[in-house]
């Protein structure tokens, strides 16, 4: 059986699914709000706020979606990053994170875990089921997501500290 869509057209559609899902929800309540009599607009106006929280939420998640097919697979289950690579693998707790980096040393660029206790997961970004770590990661106290993307956007040549745990910045700081 043919397939209706091309593959790099899914591709597109699945990485703005939450985009897309706001503007027809926007759509739908502008036509709730102009519809007969104003009967349903104030149901209209609060699809309006919906559909715009939609939008933002769904551009965040489209700039740090990539795309799949590279090696490995990423899972979070209860605040637990688990990555199952053909090489290496591993799993860090996110209540004992140090530090969060993107690593632009490797091919593809990847996502270095660090934990309190010393032990380092490498997670490529395009790795399959990655995007789960766009939750993840805004559950991280403070964290930048603004900075995150803008890394994920304009990857350089050295690596970039995301995020780290508040304890590890004080020790820095006493160090410098």
């Amino acid at each position: 059986m043919t397939e209706f869509f091309r593959p790099e057209a899914k591709a597109f559609l699945r990485r703005w699914r939450e985009v897309f899902a706001g503007l027809a929800l926007g759509a739908l309540a502008l036509w709730f709000m102009l519809g007969p009599g104003q009967l349903l607009a104030g149901v209209g106006a609060i699809c309006a706020v919906v559909a715009v929280l939609l939008v933002i939420v769904g551009v965040q998640r489209g700039r740090f979606r990539g795309d799949d097919g590279g090696v490995g697979a990423v899972r979070v289950v209860e605040g637990q990053v688990a990555y199952f690579g053909p090489l290496h693998g591993g799993a860090v707790s996110l209540r004992n994170l140090a530090r969060l980096t993107l690593d632009p040393s490797g091919h593809p660029v990847h996502w270095k875990l660090e934990a309190q206790n010393g032990e380092t997961l490498w997670i490529p970004v395009d790795a399959a089921g990655a995007e789960a770590l766009f939750d993840a990661f805004a559950a991280l106290p403070s964290l930048n997501m603004a900075r995150m993307l803008q890394a994920l956007q304009s990857v350089g040549k050295t690596p970039q500290i995301i995020w780290e745990h508040p304890s590890v910045q004080a020790s820095r700081a006493r160090l410098q």
